[in-house]
């Protein structure tokens, strides 16, 4: 239960508009690379994709080669 949540908040957290809401789930190696960094920076949020995703961004220079590919490939 708790990695499904997790899940769904990178999911949300990879996601860089409403636009791309619509489009785009994040895919499965998308919520790999972040999941470690969500749970490292952001534990208090998950649950809560747009606090994820505003807390992966506040500590995007800390995170993960992985994770801050996620986010460039998505003009973040």
């Amino acid at each position: 239960m708790r990695y499904f949540s997790i899940a769904a908040a990178l999911a949300v957290a990879v996601m860089s508009s409403g636009a791309a809401l619509a489009q785009h789930a994040g895919t499965k190696s998308e919520q790999s690379a972040c999941s470690r960094d969500a749970q490292r920076f952001c534990r208090k949020d998950l649950g809560n994709d747009g606090a994820v995703q505003n807390c992966l961004q506040t500590n995007r220079d800390s995170l993960s080669r992985s994770c801050k590919k996620v986010f460039e490939s998505h003009g973040m």
